[in-house]
């Protein structure tokens, strides 16, 4: 896990406490990839990123999805491989992402990686090649 890094505005969509569910596609897109293939991935872009990778929300239930937070309007950028699914505001349908408070009891969701004011966001391009690169 991440070395707890503050932010000097945390951004407006982080709960201060708990958790909360956002509407994606509003401050964030996301791509949902569920079980090892989530964290192998999650992993993988940790690692290239030297461990600032941006936003990953974890569940610790469930399926234990992996949620890579993307700037808005971006995620459909890509056909994203079996395995992932891409979140956002598309007219179709809506979507919600549990997104934890950056400290304190947040259970069953946690940071697996945070934010930062230099990388508020998961790359797009780079997380569509690290998915397309795991599923191979």
């Amino acid at each position: 896990m991440n070395p707890r890094i503050s932010l000097d505005t945390v951004p407006s969509w982080i709960p201060a406490s708990g958790h909360a569910l956002r509407h994606a596609g509003v401050h964030f897109d996301a791509v949902r990839i569920g079980g090892f293939l989530g964290e192998q991935v999650a992993y993988e872009i940790m690692q290239f990123t030297d461990f600032q990778a941006g936003p990953i929300v974890r569940e610790a239930i469930g399926e234990q999805n992996m949620y890579f937070l993307l700037p808005p309007q971006t995620a459909a950028a890509h056909a994203w491989p079996a395995g992932a699914r891409a979140l956002s505001r598309d007219g179709r349908s809506s979507a919600f992402v549990g997104v934890p408070a950056l400290d304190g009891w947040t259970w069953p969701l946690d940071w697996r990686s945070r934010p930062t004011e230099e990388v508020p966001f998961v790359e797009t391009d780079l997380l569509y090649d690290m998915v397309v690169y795991a599923v191979r």
